[in-house]
């Protein structure tokens, strides 16, 4: 989205026309863009807060890794272990959970590569520096915050790290910037990772799964006439098309690409079939003939293929036996009963159900028990939510707003302190009675300024105090006679 435009200066007005409500509007535009009422900034803030309780709705004091391996909100965090330019270059990289990203990483570079299964965090391991402390574990020993060069988590599902880590993504390897990507880009289910053939729950473009590339639709644009934009009219992300051939976001549940159903060949077979759509083509010099039968076409082929298999096990009967020899082939495999996979290299989406649609035999459940993913839906390790109001007033980490985290800090420090404390604050409050009362009477606003200056004459003695007070309200008294519009009277002074 583009910044919105600046507001005019009072310089650009031609010298020899001078308006005074013109410099009066001017004069009240540009001394609001460092002042605010008291109303505003109670505004404002509540907005900042529940601007954060948005982007991170849950609490973020406590690491997960005494929890072992989870599928989780991983971060990677590029100040501590930025990686070479050389995107073929030995890295050793790291990933941090969500509490930790905040907690620990909080002012520095990150990147968010969202849900990675079987992931522990590495905050205070030896795959970090040991500067890069994690502060929400103790160390064992001394029993303080603050651990570092831990060895990492070596178990039975170790960390996999794909060139997501880098800031790299999908098959183009893009250096992803959130302030420059355009349009949607989608997450692979992942049977496998980079090690295997897989691809480690990358992040793909759609034009890069349709044979593309990530930004086919300037090419495509550039061929049409340009349109003239209406004034005011802004570009959104979500404006870049999908492109031929590719399934709306609503048809599908997820998909496999390309990569991983190469590692995979079995599952190509599924292509098309109930539960899936038909394959995206990583080529487009794809023919006809390689796209798979139809769902109806595959229930079809299946019912001729039972008829066979039937007809196959009929034997002579004449010793009067009646018997007749066991099967060789598994005839309850439903993927024996489906059409020819396609040729060629693909990505598979498939709807909310696949699940119920693969195939459970004794053969095909091999491919199951390696993915369980394939068997039911995983769950994603989430931190409990960080919730308001005053239940959660004790709590100094994600919850409640500034005013409760503040009254709850209250009540944790000494009593002296804290009755020296509210003393002040009424002290405070008393001597800057007479500057809000002076404002609060017209609505002006109160500038900064104006608060740098009647700190000052506090410095000074009480008639300093009052001559602040007479000349703040002289001002707004002369704003009046200008003929300014001032703001309504702001209650609660």
């Amino acid at each position: 989205m583009d910044p919105p435009s600046h507001p005019s200066q009072a310089g650009n007005t031609p010298a020899s026309e001078p308006s005074p409500a013109i410099r009066r509007a001017d004069s009240v535009s540009a001394q609001s863009q460092d002042s605010q009422t008291a109303a505003d900034f109670l505004r404002d803030q509540m907005q900042l807060e529940a601007d954060a309780r948005e982007a991170m709705p849950y609490t973020f004091d406590s690491c997960t890794n005494m929890l072992g391996p989870l599928k989780q909100s991983v971060f990677s965090c590029l100040t501590c272990n930025p990686p070479p330019e050389d995107v073929d270059a030995p890295y050793e990289a790291a990933g941090v959970c969500y509490a930790c990203s905040i907690q620990c990483h909080g002012d520095h570079k990150l990147v968010e590569i969202f849900a990675k299964r079987n992931f522990t965090c590495d905050c205070g391991t030896t795959r970090l520096p040991s500067t890069s402390t994690c502060k929400l574990r103790s160390d064992p020993e001394t029993g303080k915050k603050g651990v570092h060069s831990e060895k990492p988590f070596c178990g039975s599902a170790p960390n996999v790290y794909n060139h997501n880590f880098r800031n790299r993504f999908c098959g183009c390897s893009c250096d992803y910037d959130p302030f420059q990507q355009k349009g949607t880009m989608f997450q692979c289910l992942g049977l496998g990772t980079h090690l295997t053939g897989g691809c480690g729950e990358d992040w793909y473009h759609p034009g890069c799964l349709s044979g593309l590339g990530p930004k086919w639709y300037e090419d495509a644009n550039s061929k049409k006439e340009e349109k003239v934009k209406t004034e005011g009219e802004e570009e959104e992300d979500d404006d870049v098309p999908m492109p031929p051939g590719f399934p709306q976001e609503d048809a599908f549940e997820g998909f496999f690409c390309y990569k991983c159903v190469e590692s995979n060949p079995w599952i190509k077979r599924y292509a098309g079939t109930k539960g899936f759509l038909m394959p995206v083509f990583l080529s487009k010099e794809t023919t006809q003939a390689t796209q798979p039968a139809s769902a109806t076409e595959a229930d079809e082929s299946a019912t001729d293929s039972k008829k066979r298999k039937a007809s196959e096990l009929e034997v002579d009967d004449s010793d009067g036996s009646g018997k007749r020899p066991r099967s060789t082939a598994n005839s309850d495999c439903k993927l024996n009963r489906l059409p020819a996979a396609p040729a060629g290299r693909f990505s598979l989406f498939f709807e909310s159900d696949f699940r119920e649609q693969l195939c459970s035999c004794d053969e095909c459940s091999i491919y199951l028990e390696k993915f369980p993913q394939l068997k039911e839906e995983e769950d994603i390790y989430e931190p409990p939510l960080s919730e308001g109001g005053s239940e959660n007033g004790a709590s100094t980490h994600g919850s409640g707003s500034i005013y409760e985290r503040g009254e709850s800090a209250l009540k944790n420090i000494d009593r002296v302190r804290a009755i020296e404390g509210v003393m002040a604050y009424n002290m405070m409050k008393e001597k800057l009675k007479p500057l809000f009362e002076a404002f609060a009477g017209t609505g002006k606003a109160i500038g900064a300024d104006d608060i740098k200056d009647y700190f000052a004459k506090l410095r000074g003695d009480d008639e300093a105090i009052k001559n602040a007070g007479r000349a703040a309200a002289a001002s707004s008294s002369n704003d009046d006679q200008d003929g300014s519009n001032g703001r309504k009277e702001q209650s609660g002074y």
